[in-house]
């Protein structure tokens, strides 16, 4: 985990400081070391913090090709970079890291070597032989970059606050926040701040102040498996076997074990010396710690248990926000916090999650709903989601198009627009007619951003480097490839293949076996309807009171009562937050 901000534009050297002090906004990324340097021609200025993980003596970035000039700034792990390197006859001393590799890849081929990266990253290269800022971000967006166009000068950063601290951004309402929680696509809560699309490379021509965005990788692309379902299974029990390992740290680490099917294979595969879960006292429907327990026992692992209350939420949420630098959306948020506050005073720098899975092989409650129907899904055990399931009543005889249907179960507020349908429809025809397929990617266009954000952010904010395996490319396009029946083929049991895989590797029925998804979710609606609902009222009152017109009704509709799966107090609760914290920083 780094962090990257620079400038580039025909003035660019004159605002060295300016870039210095944008770098160092954003330290918390890179405690070993914030660094910034001037490219040789004057027109781009880089800024790096450094966390330092492959090896702990390397010299802090940016990094320098004195050959061609080229300036590199990088935030990420490439955890294929050896078998890159040997591939392209690229020389590495032993100790050099990625980032040399990525330097050399790049001044020898150029952003063509992007294809062959298998990472996590965001990272930033000029360079002066053709006077162009080149910024890339990884397939599917672990690593965060935001981006700004001021007076013919490129501006960017890793956190989209160290660009409002660079110019002027006023704040503003996208839509989307209230029918989901949080931005869509490129946007953000700021005028003039875009984030840059995962697997995009944008293009930044100094001489002409053009720019030009493409995407460099594309899932769905893939072609389709072809083979049975035994032939399916070997294939991905191999690439997990194979891919997974490769995200094991060199030194300790943690892994964030909920007792769930994805943390626990993530355990046996890669064998954490530490594994850390989140439970509630009194709240047995998200307790899942004894499974953590059996499993931590079953590697020999120490498990850290940690018990949030509702006293810790309130003192949290002003540190949540100010990492997360805008209001999204994400019922584990809560407990990713304290799960990564607990492995920093560890003193460990890597935690690795589950990531993945739910979204590629349909694991979530929605995809069996909009598969099966919800009549399916409820009789085989699901009848805690019937407040979801009731999404999908509609007029007897009615035909409820797909694309409809996955609106309705990923709204948690108002689409007067259809905007959010319209982006669900539009995700969901560029699968080739495979509703699961489709499923993936409606979620990737909507859901997937605070999920995989939040992850990044809140380990950011800690100084720690989250792993997220499943991500491996290979994985993500066999898993998206496969037939919708080798996901799920029971509505109570998505996520077949990697049952089975886990099934093979020997992991307990209570694991394999669960019909349920808990994962990391929080009691935090419950208790602000509960013992902080007083508290709750006063922190959204207090922001009405000075908020812009168009934010109201968003936080009024946070002053009613909420069911325990509703989360539009919780929206607003963060969105008062953040004024709060936007007033702070504004008076600073």
């Amino acid at each position: 985990m780094c962090g990257i901000a620079g400038l580039a534009g025909g003035d660019a050297a004159r605002h060295e400081t300016t870039v210095g002090a944008m770098g160092v906004s954003q330290a918390h990324r890179g405690p070993d070391g914030t660094m910034h340097a001037a490219s040789i021609d004057g027109q781009a200025v880089l800024a790096m913090n450094t966390l330092l993980i492959v090896d702990p003596l390397a010299r802090p970035g940016p990094y320098l090709d004195r050959s061609t000039g080229l300036l590199l700034a990088f935030n990420g792990e490439i955890y294929n970079f050896r078998q890159q390197a040997a591939a392209w006859g690229i020389e590495l001393a032993a100790r050099e890291s990625d980032a040399h590799f990525l330097l050399r890849a790049w001044a020898r081929i150029g952003p063509s070597c992007l294809d062959g990266l298998d990472g996590m990253f965001a990272l930033a290269v000029y360079d002066p032989r053709v006077r162009r800022l080149f910024l890339a971000r990884d397939r599917l967006g672990e690593k965060p970059l935001y981006w700004r166009l001021d007076g013919g000068r490129l501006a960017f950063a890793s956190e989209v606050t160290t660009l409002t601290g660079y110019g002027s951004a006023p704040a503003v309402l996208r839509p989307e926040m209230v029918s989901i929680e949080t931005p869509t696509g490129v946007d953000t809560p700021f005028e003039g701040i875009q984030l840059l699309a995962p697997a995009t490379l944008l293009t930044f021509d100094v001489s002409t102040g053009s720019l030009d965005q493409r995407t460099w990788w594309s899932l769905e692309d893939r072609l389709p498996f072809e083979g049975d379902y035994k032939s399916a299974l070997a294939r991905y029990s191999v690439v997990l076997a194979e891919q997974v390992p490769l995200r094991v740290p060199s030194d300790d680490f943690a892994l964030l074990l909920s007792g769930g099917l994805d943390s626990s294979v993530l355990a046996y595969l890669m064998r954490p010396p530490v594994c850390v879960t989140v439970r509630y006292l009194g709240q047995d429907r998200l307790d899942e710690s004894k499974i953590a327990a059996k499993i931590a026992r079953d590697i020999g692992a120490e498990l850290v248990v940690v018990e949030p209350d509702h006293v810790d939420f309130a003192e949290a949420l002003p540190q949540m926000v100010s990492a997360l630098d805008y209001p999204m959306g994400n019922a584990s948020t809560f407990s990713e916090h304290m799960a990564y506050r607990s492995v920093s005073c560890l003193g460990l720098r890597v935690v690795v999650g589950g990531l993945g899975p739910d979204e590629f092989l349909m694991g979530y409650v929605r995809h069996a709903l909009v598969l099966f129907g919800p009549e399916a899904v409820l009789a085989g055990g699901l009848e805690a989601y019937r407040p979801l399931a009731a999404k999908l009543v509609h007029v007897a005889g009615e035909t409820l198009d797909p694309a409809d249907a996955v609106a309705r179960l990923v709204l948690r507020g108002p689409d007067p627009e259809g905007r959010i349908r319209s982006l669900v429809a539009d995700a969901m025809s560029r699968s080739g007619g495979d509703l699961a397929r489709a499923l993936t990617l409606a979620d990737l266009a909507t859901a997937w951003r605070p999920l995989v954000m939040t992850s990044d952010k809140l380990a950011a904010a800690h100084a720690l480097e989250r792993r997220s395996p499943y991500l491996a490319r290979d994985l993500v396009e066999l898993s998206y490839r496969l037939p919708a029946e080798y996901k799920i083929s029971d509505p109570a049991e998505g996520k077949r293949i990697l049952r089975d895989a886990a099934k093979a590797l020997g992991l307990p029925r209570e694991v394999w076996g669960s019909r349920d998804k808990l994962g990391f979710a929080s009691p935090v609606p419950a208790w602000l309807n509960g013992p902080l609902a007083g508290w709750a009222d006063a922190q959204i009152r207090t922001a009405l009171a000075d908020a812009p017109s168009v934010w109201r009704p968003l936080l009024e509709g946070g002053l009613k009562p909420g069911g325990r799966f509703d989360r539009t107090r919780t929206q607003a609760l963060m969105a008062a937050a953040w004024f709060a914290h936007q007033a702070v920083r504004a008076a600073a």
